[in-house]
C-alpha cells in the first residue's frame, strides 16, 4: 500500500491522473450543495435540523446521492438513473438477441450498448425528475419520511416544475459524463467512484449525529461495528468456489494445445450490489405513489408499515433483496452456456460427463453458492 502512494508521487501520469480524478469528485461534491431552483431552502433547513435533533432522516435512495436528494440539490437523483438503465439493458439482453450480439462484437459493441445506455439514463431521469418535482410540490411526502413540510415549493407553476425537471436531468447527465471522465483519463471506474464518494460523503455527519445522540462510546461501538463489517463484506466478495475444468489435448498441424488446467470461478456474491439497488428502488415506490396520491388510506398503510424501523419493511426488503440475487444471478450466468463453450474447446470437469450433465452440475453449485450470497446480501 505504501509503494503504491510512493509511485503516485513518482510516476507523472499516475500523478495527473490521481489529481484528475480527485478534481472531478470535487466539482461532484460542489455540484451536490448547488440549490435547485424553486425550493424554499429555509422550510427545509428548518424541517432537517428538528428532525436530526429528533434521531435524523434515513433514506435508503439518498445514500448514493450523498445526501443531494434530502439536500434538495441540482444533484438530486445522483447517478440513480444510470445504474437502472444499465441493470435494463443487463435484463434487455435476453429478450432482445441483438444487445448479446453486441456484447460479442468487443469494443464496437461496448460503444453501442453505452449509447443506449445513455438515452435509457435520460429517459429515466426525466421520469425520476418528474415524480421527485410532483412530491416537492407536496410538501415532500415519501422524501422525507412520509413527513410533508409546509411551503416547500412556494410558488408552483408550470414553467417553473418544467425549470426544475430539466436541471434535475442535466444534473444526472453531467454527473454520467463526470463518471465517464474519470473511466477514461483518471483511476478506476468513474461511476463506483462517485457512489463511493456519495457514501463517505455522508459518513462524518453521520458520525456527528451518533456521538450527539449516544456520546464516545455509542460512537465507538458504531466506528467498531463498522469495521468489522468492512472486514466481514472484504472477507466474502473475495470467497469463490472454483470448479476445476481439464482441457484434453488435440493437435492441429505440427502444433499441439490443450492439455492445460483451469477453473471456473463462482463469486459467493454472484449478483453484487445489483439486489439492494432494486429492491430499494421497488420500496421506495409505494411512498411515491402515497406523495401524488390523495388516498388516506394509501397514505396511512405506507407510512404505518413501510417506514425504514417497521418490521414488515425489513423483511420485505430482506426477502426482495433475496429473490432478485437468484433472479439476477440466472440472468446474467448461463451454466448452459458455460458447458457448451467447454465442450467446444474440449474441456471438461472431472468425473462429470460434458454437455448437459455438465450444465446441471455447474447449476447445482450455482444454486448452492448464491443461497449462501443471498442470505448474506439479505443481512448486510
Amino acid at each position: 500500500m505504501l509503494r503504491g502512494f510512493a509511485n503516485i508521487v513518482k510516476i507523472p501520469d499516475l500523478r495527473r491522473k490521481v489529481a484528475f480524478t480527485l478534481a472531478i469528485i470535487a466539482l461532484y461534491r460542489l455540484g451536490a450543495h448547488v440549490p435547485l431552483p424553486g425550493v424554499d431552502y429555509g422550510a427545509l433547513q428548518s424541517f432537517l435540523e428538528a428532525q436530526q435533533q429528533q434521531g435524523g432522516v434515513t433514506q435508503l435512495v439518498s445514500l448514493f446521492t450523498g445526501g443531494a436528494l434530502i439536500q434538495m440539490s441540482v444533484f438530486a437523483l445522483g447517478i440513480m438513473p444510470y445504474i437502472t438503465a444499465s441493470i435494463i439493458m443487463q435484463l434487455l439482453k435476453v429478450v432482445i438477441p441483438k444487445i448479446e450480439e453486441w456484447q460479442k462484437e468487443g469494443e464496437t459493441g461496448q460503444q453501442k450498448i453505452t449509447q443506449w445506455t445513455r438515452y435509457f439514463t435520460v429517459v429515466l431521469a426525466v421520469l425520476q425528475s418528474t415524480a421527485v418535482v410532483v412530491m416537492i410540490r407536496n410538501g415532500g411526502g415519501a422524501l422525507f419520511g412520509g413527513n410533508s413540510i409546509p411551503g416547500l415549493m412556494p410558488n408552483p407553476s408550470i414553467g417553473l416544475m418544467l425549470l426544475m425537471i430539466l436541471t434535475l436531468t442535466a444534473g444526472t447527465a453531467f454527473i454520467m459524463w463526470l463518471g465517464e471522465l474519470i473511466t477514461e483519463k483518471g483511476i478506476g471506474n468513474g461511476m463506483s467512484l462517485i457512489i463511493f464518494a456519495a457514501v463517505v460523503s455522508r459518513m462524518p455527519g453521520l458520525g456527528v449525529q451518533v456521538f450527539a445522540g449516544k456520546g464516545t462510546v455509542g460512537l465507538t461501538l458504531v466506528l467498531l461495528t463498522g469495521v468489522l463489517l468492512v472486514f466481514a463484506v472484504v472477507f466474502v466478495e473475495l470467497g469463490q468456489r472454483r470448479i476445476p475444468v481439464q482441457y484434453a489435448k488435440r493437435t492441429v498441424g505440427r502444433r499441439t494445445y490443450g492439455g492445460t488446467e483451469t477453473y471456473i470461478p463462482l463469486k459467493v456474491n454472484q449478483a453484487g450490489v445489483i439486489p439492494i439497488i432494486f429492491a430499494s428502488s421497488l420500496l421506495f415506490l409505494p411512498n411515491l405513489v402515497s406523495s401524488i396520491s390523495s388516498s388516506v388510506t394509501v397514505t396511512r398503510f405506507v407510512n404505518e408499515y413501510l417506514q425504514q424501523n417497521d418490521p414488515v419493511f425489513i423483511l420485505l426488503y430482506i426477502a426482495m433483496t433475496i429473490f432478485f440475487a437468484f433472479f439476477y444471478t440466472a440472468i446474467t450466468f448461463n451454466p448452459t452456456d458455460v458447458a457448451d463453450n467447454m465442450k467446444k474447446f474440449g474441456g471438461f470437469i472431472p468425473g462429470i460427463r460434458p454437455g448437459r450433465p455438465t450444465a446441471e452440475y455447474i447449476d447445482h453449485v450455482l444454486t448452492r453458492i448464491t443461497t449462501a450470497g443471498s442470505l448474506y446480501l439479505g443481512a448486510i
